[in-house]
């Protein structure tokens, strides 16, 4: 395929736009790119897909998601609001987490990749948690991945919640889809091993989950105090220390949010080489607290930029980001655009890597791997690659991604999915929340 009259955005280093620029597509890689009249001449017989003069550029990247909280929407948590996240997590997400079925698992995450290859984001990793539907449930998520196109790196959350042999299902599930991603990979699929958080995970466990796994793991960091109190009780340590002890931090590793960490604990997941996400909408939704990005960023650790569950259009994290830092610190000066993409281009694109590290990703170069959006966005102002984070924070919109291609494949063109069947999608989605509903309010 030969994408023409493109403005190409590469996001290399440097980044360039490129305007009446083509790229030749060969099977799921970019194979070439050139000014459109060139390559029209150099691949005559190629079938053409015209950007009419749109942006072109990368996919993007979620680095930390939760597929399985689709059906949280619009759901009513009965009394009075949470008090705090602790309050959250034991009377929202973990009575939810425990009303979902195989059939629920499915179909939370095919309306969680509707509305990613409709915002664009082709890459997505995410973080399960199902105690009553654990055998299995990364097989039914990866068959929902590929039935619409997309590109995702998958896990179970292993947590002491549930019981001793709830834990080791949880344990079972992470290490058996790791061996079948090993044994049979797919391109656009990978795996990790999830772990909650330290507050639910005890000593034994940590040692289960490390004597059955070696190579990374993704799991959440003081997103609030009580995870830090939690471990201090427990081991006389701070967490980030604590899962230090029990080797879980390395180059593989994903340590989710990490908003209340010091000093030392920052600098240990540096010399660890550990990814840590930002998911600024959900910090302001639980109401945690602002996680010292620059800080970290400064320390030399490697911050990426998820959504932990809200929707997948990355732009409205970006805004988020841009935003929630200067308020929290009452200083404009705070998480400037060059911050903000760092995050969510540079350092999602290198995390990315790391799971799916058969091409480059999240660039447009030859030979990268053919993930592209054609975004609808005409300036009215001049731009440039110096002032673009400010047009994506201030003048893009999510509903400017027009067409979606993953591994050279177009799941979205002219605004129309074409793998995935959106009114089947969220009628049965419907039918099955209210089941879920029913069964969370019994609990």
């Amino acid at each position: 395929m030969l994408i023409t009259n493109a403005a190409l955005v590469t996001w290399g280093n440097p980044n360039q736009i490129l305007p009446g620029h083509a790229l030749k597509l060969d099977g799921d890689r970019i194979a070439d790119i050139g000014p459109t009249a060139e390559l029209q001449v150099k691949y005559p017989d190629a079938p053409v897909l015209d950007a009419r003069g749109q942006m072109v550029m990368p996919g993007n990247i979620c680095a930390h998601t939760h597929f399985y909280g689709a059906f949280a929407r619009g759901m009513a948590i009965p009394g009075d609001a949470p008090r705090d996240f602790p309050e959250i997590l034991e009377r929202l997400w973990w009575k939810l987490d425990k009303a979902l079925t195989l059939d629920d698992v499915r179909y939370s995450a095919l309306a969680c990749l509707v509305d990613a290859v409709k915002h664009g984001t082709t890459t997505l990793i995410d973080h399960h948690a199902s105690p009553n539907a654990i055998d299995g449930s990364l097989d039914v998520i990866a068959e929902a991945v590929t039935q619409a196109g997309l590109r995702a790196c998958l896990c179970y959350e292993v947590t002491d919640r549930g019981g001793p042999e709830k834990m080791r299902a949880g344990i079972a599930e992470n290490v058996r889809f790791a061996r079948l991603q090993t044994q049979n990979p797919k391109a656009h699929l990978a795996a990790t091993f999830g772990l909650h958080a330290s507050l639910t995970l005890s000593d034994e466990t940590l040692e289960a989950c490390r004597a059955a796994h070696d190579r990374g793991f993704h799991v959440h960091v003081a997103e609030h105090e009580v995870d830090q109190y939690d471990s201090l009780k427990r081991s006389g340590a701070r967490a980030v220390d604590r899962l230090d002890r029990f080797s879980i931090l390395g180059p593989h590793t994903i340590a989710a949010h990490c908003v209340h960490i010091d000093y030392r604990e920052a600098e240990l997941l540096r010399e660890r080489g550990v990814w840590v996400t930002h998911q600024p909408r959900s910090n302001m939704n639980n109401a945690v607290g602002a996680a010292d990005i620059e800080g970290l960023l400064r320390a030399g650790v490697k911050v990426c930029l998820g959504n932990d569950g809200f929707s997948n259009a990355m732009w409205e994290e970006w805004k988020a980001a841009y935003l929630y830092h200067k308020a929290a610190h009452r200083d404009p000066r705070r998480a400037g655009g060059y911050t903000v993409t760092q995050m969510a281009i540079t350092n999602n694109a290198a995390l990315a890597g790391i799971f799916f590290p058969q091409a480059p990703i999240g660039v447009l170069a030859p030979g990268a791997l053919a993930d592209i959006i054609f975004v609808d966005y005409h300036s009215t102002t001049p731009l440039t690659a110096g002032n673009l984070p400010w047009h994506i924070l201030f003048g893009f919109e999510a509903s400017a991604v027009t067409t979606t291609i993953a591994g050279g494949k177009v799941l979205m063109r002219d605004r129309q999915l074409t793998f995935l069947d959106e009114a089947e999608i969220t009628a049965r989605s419907r039918e099955l929340a209210a089941k879920v509903w029913e069964r969370y309010s019994l609990q």
